[in-house]
Protein backbone atom coordinates (compact mmCIF):
# COMPACT_ATOMS: atom_id res chain seq x y z
CA UNK A 1 0.00 0.00 0.00
CA UNK A 2 3.30 2.00 0.53
CA UNK A 3 3.76 5.36 -1.99
CA UNK A 4 7.27 5.54 -3.46
CA UNK A 5 8.67 8.74 -4.75
CA UNK A 6 12.06 8.93 -5.59
CA UNK A 7 13.71 8.00 -1.93
CA UNK A 8 10.97 8.73 -0.57
CA UNK A 9 8.34 6.20 1.10
CA UNK A 10 4.55 7.55 2.03
CA UNK A 11 2.37 4.86 3.98
CA UNK A 12 -0.56 7.63 3.02
CA UNK A 13 -1.73 8.24 -0.81
CA UNK A 14 -3.63 11.65 0.69
CA UNK A 15 -1.75 15.00 0.11
CA UNK A 16 -3.73 17.91 1.25
CA UNK A 17 -3.26 21.32 1.13
CA UNK A 18 -2.73 24.30 3.67
CA UNK A 19 -5.15 27.04 2.38
CA UNK A 20 -8.56 28.42 3.23
CA UNK A 21 -9.18 26.64 6.17
CA UNK A 22 -11.29 28.72 8.85
CA UNK A 23 -8.32 28.85 11.30
CA UNK A 24 -4.89 27.67 11.53
CA UNK A 25 -5.87 25.43 14.91
CA UNK A 26 -8.66 23.30 12.46
CA UNK A 27 -6.24 23.42 9.39
CA UNK A 28 -3.23 21.54 12.01
CA UNK A 29 -6.51 19.27 13.22
CA UNK A 30 -7.71 18.71 9.67
CA UNK A 31 -4.41 17.86 8.19
CA UNK A 32 -3.27 15.34 11.46
CA UNK A 33 -7.00 13.56 10.89
CA UNK A 34 -6.40 13.18 7.22
CA UNK A 35 -3.13 11.05 7.86
CA UNK A 36 -1.43 12.67 5.48
CA UNK A 37 2.48 13.08 5.12
CA UNK A 38 2.81 15.58 2.06
CA UNK A 39 1.30 19.24 2.91
CA UNK A 40 1.52 22.04 0.09
CA UNK A 41 2.40 25.31 0.59
CA UNK A 42 2.66 28.81 -1.16
CA UNK A 43 5.16 30.66 -1.00
CA UNK A 44 4.26 34.37 0.76
CA UNK A 45 6.86 37.47 -0.51
CA UNK A 46 6.85 38.92 3.29
CA UNK A 47 9.43 41.12 4.85
CA UNK A 48 12.19 39.07 6.68
CA UNK A 49 12.72 42.03 9.71
CA UNK A 50 8.75 41.17 10.35
CA UNK A 51 9.31 37.30 10.55
CA UNK A 52 5.99 37.51 8.33
CA UNK A 53 4.58 34.32 7.88
CA UNK A 54 6.98 33.01 11.00
CA UNK A 55 4.04 31.61 12.60
CA UNK A 56 2.49 29.65 10.03
CA UNK A 57 5.67 28.13 9.11
CA UNK A 58 5.97 27.26 12.43
CA UNK A 59 2.59 25.21 12.48
CA UNK A 60 3.65 23.36 9.44
CA UNK A 61 6.66 21.97 10.70
CA UNK A 62 4.55 21.02 13.66
CA UNK A 63 2.81 18.83 11.62
CA UNK A 64 6.00 16.71 11.08
CA UNK A 65 5.45 16.29 7.07
CA UNK A 66 7.17 16.53 3.86
CA UNK A 67 6.66 19.94 2.64
CA UNK A 68 5.82 20.42 -1.05
CA UNK A 69 5.83 24.02 -2.14
CA UNK A 70 4.35 25.48 -4.55
CA UNK A 71 4.61 28.01 -7.57
CA UNK A 72 0.75 29.00 -7.51
CA UNK A 73 -0.07 31.96 -8.99
CA UNK A 74 2.94 32.14 -11.73
CA UNK A 75 2.08 32.20 -15.48
CA UNK A 76 5.15 32.66 -17.32
CA UNK A 77 8.27 30.30 -16.80
CA UNK A 78 10.81 32.34 -15.35
CA UNK A 79 8.61 33.53 -12.91
CA UNK A 80 8.32 30.00 -11.89
CA UNK A 81 11.58 28.94 -11.38
CA UNK A 82 12.42 31.94 -9.33
CA UNK A 83 9.84 31.06 -7.26
CA UNK A 84 10.79 27.39 -7.29
CA UNK A 85 14.66 28.45 -6.34
CA UNK A 86 13.10 30.81 -2.77
CA UNK A 87 11.10 27.90 -1.57
CA UNK A 88 14.07 25.75 -2.33
CA UNK A 89 16.09 28.21 0.32
CA UNK A 90 13.32 28.89 2.57
CA UNK A 91 11.45 25.64 3.23
CA UNK A 92 15.03 23.36 2.86
CA UNK A 93 13.51 20.97 0.33
CA UNK A 94 14.39 20.37 -3.67
CA UNK A 95 10.54 18.85 -3.69
CA UNK A 96 8.30 21.44 -6.02
CA UNK A 97 4.77 21.77 -7.23
CA UNK A 98 5.30 23.30 -10.24
CA UNK A 99 1.81 25.26 -11.31
CA UNK A 100 2.07 27.93 -14.66
CA UNK A 101 -1.26 28.77 -15.08
CA UNK A 102 -2.17 29.86 -18.67
CA UNK A 103 -6.08 30.44 -18.17
CA UNK A 104 -7.35 32.93 -15.53
CA UNK A 105 -11.35 31.44 -15.76
CA UNK A 106 -10.17 28.21 -15.63
CA UNK A 107 -6.86 28.06 -13.67
CA UNK A 108 -6.05 25.68 -16.35
CA UNK A 109 -1.87 25.30 -16.80
CA UNK A 110 -0.71 26.74 -19.45
CA UNK A 111 1.32 23.79 -21.43
CA UNK A 112 4.09 25.50 -23.21
CA UNK A 113 5.44 27.42 -20.12
CA UNK A 114 5.16 24.54 -17.95
CA UNK A 115 7.16 22.56 -20.21
CA UNK A 116 9.51 25.16 -20.48
CA UNK A 117 10.18 25.41 -16.53
CA UNK A 118 9.82 22.02 -16.18
CA UNK A 119 12.87 21.01 -18.00
CA UNK A 120 14.51 24.23 -16.16
CA UNK A 121 14.00 22.84 -12.63
CA UNK A 122 15.27 19.18 -13.73
CA UNK A 123 18.22 21.19 -14.73
CA UNK A 124 18.38 22.77 -11.33
CA UNK A 125 18.05 19.39 -9.64
CA UNK A 126 14.23 20.04 -8.48
CA UNK A 127 11.88 17.19 -7.82
CA UNK A 128 8.98 18.35 -10.28
CA UNK A 129 5.62 17.57 -9.39
CA UNK A 130 4.24 19.23 -12.05
CA UNK A 131 0.31 20.50 -12.07
CA UNK A 132 -0.98 19.74 -15.43
CA UNK A 133 -4.25 18.52 -17.53
CA UNK A 134 -5.19 15.32 -18.58
CA UNK A 135 -3.58 15.25 -21.77
CA UNK A 136 -1.24 12.10 -22.96
CA UNK A 137 1.61 14.25 -25.17
CA UNK A 138 2.00 17.22 -22.10
CA UNK A 139 2.28 14.32 -19.89
CA UNK A 140 4.88 12.15 -21.49
CA UNK A 141 6.53 15.04 -22.20
CA UNK A 142 6.90 15.90 -18.94
CA UNK A 143 7.63 12.73 -17.85
CA UNK A 144 10.69 12.90 -20.83
CA UNK A 145 12.18 15.74 -19.38
CA UNK A 146 12.85 13.58 -16.24
CA UNK A 147 9.36 14.85 -14.10
CA UNK A 148 9.46 12.07 -11.09
CA UNK A 149 5.47 12.26 -10.78
CA UNK A 150 2.40 13.72 -12.88
CA UNK A 151 0.02 15.32 -10.94
CA UNK A 152 -2.85 15.97 -13.42
CA UNK A 153 -6.04 17.83 -12.68
CA UNK A 154 -9.93 16.16 -12.66
CA UNK A 155 -11.68 19.29 -13.19
CA UNK A 156 -10.76 22.86 -12.58
CA UNK A 157 -9.32 23.71 -9.02
CA UNK A 158 -11.74 24.27 -6.52
CA UNK A 159 -14.67 23.82 -8.72
CA UNK A 160 -15.66 19.65 -6.79
CA UNK A 161 -16.98 18.19 -9.74
CA UNK A 162 -15.23 15.66 -9.95
CA UNK A 163 -13.77 12.97 -12.50
CA UNK A 164 -15.11 14.91 -15.32
CA UNK A 165 -13.04 12.98 -18.36
CA UNK A 166 -13.04 9.67 -17.02
CA UNK A 167 -11.67 8.21 -21.00
CA UNK A 168 -9.18 10.85 -20.97
CA UNK A 169 -7.78 9.78 -17.18
CA UNK A 170 -7.82 5.75 -17.71
CA UNK A 171 -5.49 6.38 -21.30
CA UNK A 172 -3.05 8.41 -19.12
CA UNK A 173 -2.99 5.63 -16.70
CA UNK A 174 -2.42 3.02 -19.08
CA UNK A 175 0.07 4.65 -21.21
CA UNK A 176 1.97 6.16 -18.29
CA UNK A 177 2.59 3.23 -16.15
CA UNK A 178 5.70 3.77 -14.36
CA UNK A 179 4.79 7.07 -12.84
CA UNK A 180 2.76 7.90 -9.74
CA UNK A 181 0.01 10.11 -10.66
CA UNK A 182 -1.69 12.51 -8.60
CA UNK A 183 -4.89 13.67 -9.11
CA UNK A 184 -4.28 17.21 -8.41
CA UNK A 185 -7.32 19.42 -8.62
CA UNK A 186 -11.34 19.31 -8.84
CA UNK A 187 -12.16 16.62 -6.28
CA UNK A 188 -14.85 17.15 -4.40
CA UNK A 189 -16.10 14.66 -2.11
CA UNK A 190 -14.78 11.01 -0.91
CA UNK A 191 -16.32 9.15 -3.81
CA UNK A 192 -14.46 11.14 -6.10
CA UNK A 193 -11.12 10.03 -4.58
CA UNK A 194 -12.52 6.46 -4.29
CA UNK A 195 -12.88 6.57 -7.88
CA UNK A 196 -9.83 8.06 -8.84
CA UNK A 197 -7.62 5.54 -6.99
CA UNK A 198 -9.89 2.50 -8.22
CA UNK A 199 -8.61 3.81 -11.77
CA UNK A 200 -5.36 2.89 -10.38
CA UNK A 201 -4.56 6.29 -9.89
CA UNK A 202 -1.78 6.62 -7.07
CA UNK A 203 -3.21 9.46 -4.67
CA UNK A 204 -5.04 12.54 -4.73
CA UNK A 205 -4.03 16.13 -4.09
CA UNK A 206 -7.15 17.53 -1.76
CA UNK A 207 -7.74 21.22 -0.26
CA UNK A 208 -10.35 23.28 -1.15
CA UNK A 209 -13.11 19.89 -0.78
CA UNK A 210 -11.31 19.86 3.25
CA UNK A 211 -11.08 23.76 3.54
CA UNK A 212 -14.51 24.63 2.86
CA UNK A 213 -15.93 21.99 4.53
CA UNK A 214 -18.67 22.47 7.73
CA UNK A 215 -16.51 20.03 9.49
CA UNK A 216 -12.90 20.23 7.77
CA UNK A 217 -11.97 17.84 10.24
CA UNK A 218 -14.25 15.18 9.87
CA UNK A 219 -14.12 15.33 5.68
CA UNK A 220 -10.48 15.07 6.53
CA UNK A 221 -11.24 11.35 8.05
CA UNK A 222 -13.75 10.89 5.15
CA UNK A 223 -11.14 11.43 2.70
CA UNK A 224 -8.52 9.11 4.35
CA UNK A 225 -11.19 6.43 4.92
CA UNK A 226 -11.90 7.12 0.58
CA UNK A 227 -8.59 7.24 -0.63
CA UNK A 228 -7.68 3.56 1.49
CA UNK A 229 -11.10 1.77 -0.03
CA UNK A 230 -10.11 2.88 -3.84
CA UNK A 231 -6.78 1.90 -3.41
CA UNK A 232 -7.82 -1.43 -1.74
CA UNK A 233 -10.64 -1.88 -4.26
CA UNK A 234 -7.93 -1.29 -7.30
CA UNK A 235 -5.83 -3.93 -5.75
CA UNK A 236 -8.53 -6.39 -5.34
CA UNK A 237 -9.40 -6.18 -8.94
CA UNK A 238 -12.89 -4.50 -9.39
CA UNK A 239 -15.31 -6.64 -12.07
CA UNK A 240 -15.94 -5.49 -14.86
CA UNK A 241 -19.06 -4.09 -16.30
CA UNK A 242 -21.68 -5.99 -18.33
CA UNK A 243 -24.50 -4.85 -20.63
CA UNK A 244 -26.79 -7.57 -19.68
CA UNK A 245 -27.72 -8.85 -16.56
CA UNK A 246 -25.99 -11.72 -14.82
CA UNK A 247 -27.97 -13.82 -12.18
CA UNK A 248 -25.86 -14.25 -8.71
CA UNK A 249 -26.61 -17.64 -8.40
CA UNK A 250 -26.59 -20.29 -10.55
CA UNK A 251 -29.87 -21.59 -12.49
CA UNK A 252 -28.77 -24.77 -13.60
CA UNK A 253 -30.15 -27.94 -12.26
CA UNK A 254 -32.09 -25.97 -10.05
CA UNK A 255 -35.65 -27.19 -9.45
CA UNK A 256 -38.61 -25.49 -11.29
CA UNK A 257 -41.86 -25.50 -9.25
CA UNK A 258 -44.22 -25.14 -11.92
CA UNK A 259 -47.54 -23.11 -10.70
CA UNK A 260 -50.57 -26.35 -10.86
CA UNK A 261 -53.79 -24.94 -12.52
CA UNK A 262 -57.14 -26.33 -12.65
Amino acid sequence: MDLKIGDVTLTSRLFVGSALYPSPAIMQEAIRASGAQVVTVSLKRQAPASQGGQFFWDLIKDLDCHVLPNTAGCRLANDAVNVAEMSREIFETSWIKLEVIGDDYTLQPHPFELVKAAEELVKRGFTVFPYCTEDLILCQKLRDLGCPVLMPWCAPIGSGQGLLNVFSLKTLRTRIPELPLIIDAGIGKPSHAVEALELGFDGVLINSALALAHDPVGMARAFAQGVDAGRRAFLAGPMEPKNMAQPSTPLLETPFWAGGGS
